[in-house]
């Protein structure tokens, strides 16, 4: 069995409560509601099942009625995290089997990185979980703090997460008020995550640390906890997510180009 033939999980949890864009999940999207955007995207993956977790009925039905696997899980997760958990433990899932975490508010995520996460962990079995980057280029993202950012080493383990600027270029930017350092080691973290199983399990069992309690970052827990995770660059660069109104327009003008030049 090659690597790309190895199975993995899609774990897709899909909550109706957002305080930005209440029920975001059944938003209309060229005819569809976005939970089915994001399902078919995933399941154009190579993963060999692709379940929807939500703890609302009118989701769970929804996602039934366009013939999806769903999963209902209880109310009240702290955390996506969490809620995978839920499901691994519900299926029975072995300690070893991944499980990569597809947000449900991501319409347009390219099943290439969904592969990519999967099997890089798999790859890597010195690792916990495995997620994504890409290059930063604009300053004004660098110091955003809605912007997450991570550090790896050479190897490609995430040193640190953070909404701060880093590594900090300390001549560069002292020198200069709107350039970017010519290095090339400042990456924006991709939020798409494959775990094992087995992490997932521990997970749970440990309350939020100090860190991320500070950053509002829950993958700051696992490193707290002494495990890696695996960081590579996206083979392609996922759109930005639907946080907003002004999100899902512009996702919806994407997805009406997609479907008229094919």
């Amino acid at each position: 069995m090659t690597e790309t033939e190895r199975p993995f999980t899609v774990v897709i949890p899909a909550r109706f409560g957002s305080s930005r864009l209440p029920g975001k999940p059944l938003a209309d999207i060229g005819g569809k509601p976005m939970v089915q955007h994001v399902y078919e995207r995933a399941s154009e993956s190579r993963a060999q099942r692709v379940i929807i977790a939500t703890d609302d009925e009118r989701i769970f039905k929804v996602a039934k009625d366009f013939g999806a696997e769903v999963c209902m899980t209880l109310p009240g997760h702290p955390s996506g995290t969490d809620r995978l958990q839920e499901v691994a433990r519900l299926y029975e899932m072995s300690d070893n089997e991944v499980i990569v975490n597809v947000q449900g508010d991501e319409p347009l995520i390219p099943a290439k990185v969904i592969d990519q996460v999967a099997e890089n962990l798999m790859n890597n079995p010195h690792a916990g979980a495995a997620t994504l980057a890409e290059p930063i280029a604009r300053r004004d993202d660098l110091f955003n703090p809605a912007v997450v950012k991570v550090v790896s080493d050479q190897q490609g383990n995430a040193l640190y997460f953070s909404r701060a600027p880093m590594p900090w270029a300390r001549d560069d930017f002292a020198a200069s008020s709107d350039s970017m350092p010519e290095i090339d080691c400042f990456r924006r973290h991709i939020g798409i995550y494959a775990y094992r199983v087995s992490l997932l399990n521990q997970y749970v069992q440990w309350p939020q640390s100090p860190i991320e309690q500070l950053e509002s970052l829950e993958q700051l827990r696992l490193l707290w906890n002494g495990h890696r995770i695996h960081v590579a660059d996206a083979l392609e660069t996922p759109p930005h997510g639907v946080d907003t109104e002004q999100d899902l327009e512009v996702v919806r003008r994407l997805i009406k180009e997609q479907e008229a030049i094919a």
